[in-house]
């Protein structure tokens, strides 16, 4: 895998390697073990993104678990987030006194996470837990916990382990950051 990729002709730099990616997605797993031992949760992934992270997530899993998923819009195409969570595929599971673990591939804003929480805690599940594979703190606006991190980043694009740019690049197995743009480039030949 290249340390630099060019898509949409912006320029991505290599932010987190696959093995370094695929190590946190063991301890993440390791934590989840030893909390949910002698218990049956339902883990709830959030498509489209998560499905990559999921997948890693629960084949380290080793406790009896159930799998379900959600849909959700908040970006279409853009690099920010529009600010408007909609539902596009509801659950089909019922969550009432059942262990809940979601399963998110990023936390950006806290909009989505916020929006799902509020959709499943109305069901009262006997709990409700979150893992993210990326948090962006210092701008997720949440009034809880998020109770399992793989990583904390900055607030930057990145791409790639199931994150896209306009639906593409899901399928890198590395993450990617936008690069800053270099000033006093020119386009133009002389």
């Amino acid at each position: 895998m290249p340390d630099d990729i060019i898509i949409n002709n912006d320029r991505f730099t290599l932010y987190l390697s696959e093995e370094e990616i695929q190590n946190k997605v063991k301890d993440l797993a390791a934590q989840i073990n030893r909390d949910y031992q002698n218990k049956v949760p339902i883990f709830i992934g959030i498509l489209n993104g998560s499905f990559i992270f999921f997948a890693d997530l629960i084949r380290q899993v080793t406790v009896d678990c159930e799998v379900d998923f959600l849909k959700l819009s908040s970006y279409g195409d853009a690099k920010i987030s529009s600010g408007q969570v909609r539902l596009l595929k509801d659950l089909n599971c019922q969550v009432r006194g059942r262990d809940i673990i979601v399963v998110e591939d990023i936390i950006d804003s806290g909009l989505s996470i916020d929006f799902m929480k509020r959709l499943i805690t109305k069901e009262n599940p006997a709990s409700f837990r979150v893992v993210t594979l990326l948090l962006k703190k210092t701008v997720a606006k949440l009034d809880f916990p998020i109770d399992y991190v793989g990583f904390e980043i900055p607030p930057e694009f990145v791409v790639g382990y199931g994150l896209d740019y306009a639906q593409k690049v899901r399928n890198l197995r590395s993450i990617f950051r936008l690069a800053p743009r270099e000033s006093g480039a020119s386009s133009e030949k002389d």
